[in-house]
């Protein structure tokens, strides 16, 4: 997500200098007319504004901390926006060390996948200083089409942790509806559109409802990556002592699916799980009346 999301950085007019583990990115960038940089170090250096988009938090923590890290070379005053999927407690922590040293760190994890990455439309969930955000906001507004300051520092992990939840939960219940109709020999296809017309309707629905009508699993959002958010929302339920028990069934599902060696699935690949079950594709063309 982080390409795309560095195209509308630098389309938005901004001087743009960049860093990945992967090359190719960083090549592509630097065509368009960023400044490739060779660590996150460099990144610093050439900036005042830092957006982190790292799969795991120990990415973070490396990036950030580790040799060459972004805490070393940042000047004062600057701000670090990290709009990956973290933990909250460690968010505050990161607040907290920075904070030491004159930086900003805003939790500010972002909802609408690769697709509104695409479009430059992204929610983003913020916590941390309003005075920092402020600083920040012309930057993340060239990818985004929404921003929400939740609250201090990790306010916006744990909205993001709220989203994933109701995220995985509506897939689960979008797979079980189309499994259903599909079993009970009347076409997903036109149950799908009728839900789309009430309260079922969600963007759940429609986007990763058709992928389940299609069979097209092709990843806007892994479902391994998703393994990662299930332990951030399964710890932070325990550790306030909030039961969780139709996200927990979910969640063994997509344990199941990795597991098995589908974690490079989309997420909507939930509904094959169900699909062997019941014995059937939502894929398929329905049975005919009277068929078996």
């Amino acid at each position: 997500m982080g390409r795309p999301m560095a195209r509308h950085i630098l389309d938005a007019g901004f001087k743009l200098t960049v860093a990945s583990r992967s090359r190719g990115p960083v090549d592509e960038l630097a065509a368009a007319g960023a400044r490739a940089a060779a660590s996150p170090a460099e990144v610093a250096r050439e900036s005042d504004v830092v957006i982190l988009m790292v799969p795991d938090p120990p990415d973070v923590e490396a990036v950030t901390f580790g040799p060459d890290g972004l805490a070393e070379a940042l000047a004062p005053g600057s701000v670090i926006v990290d709009m990956s999927t973290g933990d909250p407690i460690l968010a505050r922590e990161w607040a907290a060390r920075l904070a030491e040293r004159g930086v900003d760190f805003l939790d500010a994890p972002v909802s609408g996948g690769m697709e509104a990455a695409i479009a430059g439309t992204l929610s983003v969930m913020v916590g941390g200083r309003a005075e920092a955000l402020e600083r920040a906001r012309p930057v993340i507004e060239a990818v985004s089409g929404r921003i929400v300051h939740v609250g201090d520092s990790g306010a916006g992990q744990i909205a993001k942790a709220a989203n994933q939840l109701v995220v995985g939960s509506t897939i689960q219940a979008v797979a079980e509806a189309l499994v259903l109709a599909r079993t009970a020999g009347v076409d997903p296809v036109r149950v799908r559109e009728a839900l789309l017309g009430g309260y079922a309707a969600s963007r759940i629905l429609e986007v990763h409802g058709q992928r389940m009508i299609d069979a097209n699993f092709k990843p806007g959002a892994r479902a391994q990556l998703y393994q990662k958010d299930l332990g951030i929302i399964q710890g932070l339920a325990r550790s306030l002592g909030v039961p969780t028990p139709a996200f927990d069934a979910v969640a063994e599902g997509f344990v199941r699916l990795v597991e098995r060696g589908d974690g490079e699935l989309d997420y909507s690949a939930l509904v094959m799980l169900l699909e062997e079950q019941a014995g059937v594709r939502v894929a398929e063309s329905p049975r005919a009346e009277g068929t078996t």
